[in-house]
């Protein structure tokens, strides 16, 4: 089962989980006006390497833990293929949204 990134990557954007991933199924883009980040489900191996590098913890392991971000990643994905990757922000950054805290 595909890991998905929630909304909690909505305005983010730590990209390290895309420098990791060994089959290069995060893809970054705009939604709703803000920079997101999207698990392509048909590439994603399940590997978990992604997992512990968001450190604001935005990437469930699997569709079940949260549906409607999984449909959103899924429905997003062709859109988001082949966009230029994002600089990687330092895992120490502050997380720019309130509701959003550093997983330690």
């Amino acid at each position: 089962m595909p890991h998905v990134i929630t909304e909690k990557c909505l305005g983010e954007v730590y990209a390290s989980c895309q420098e990791v991933c060994p089959v290069e199924c995060i893809h970054p883009g705009t939604y709703k006006g803000e920079a997101f980040m999207i698990i392509d489900p048909e590439v994603c191996i399940d590997c978990g390497v992604c997992l512990p590098e968001c450190p604001i913890g935005a990437i469930v392991g699997s569709v079940d833990e949260s549906p409607d971000w999984a449909k959103t990643n899924a429905e997003l994905t062709p859109q988001f293929k082949g966009n230029p990757k994002p600089p990687v922000r330092p895992a120490n950054d502050p997380p720019r949204k309130s509701t959003n805290t550093l997983v330690k």
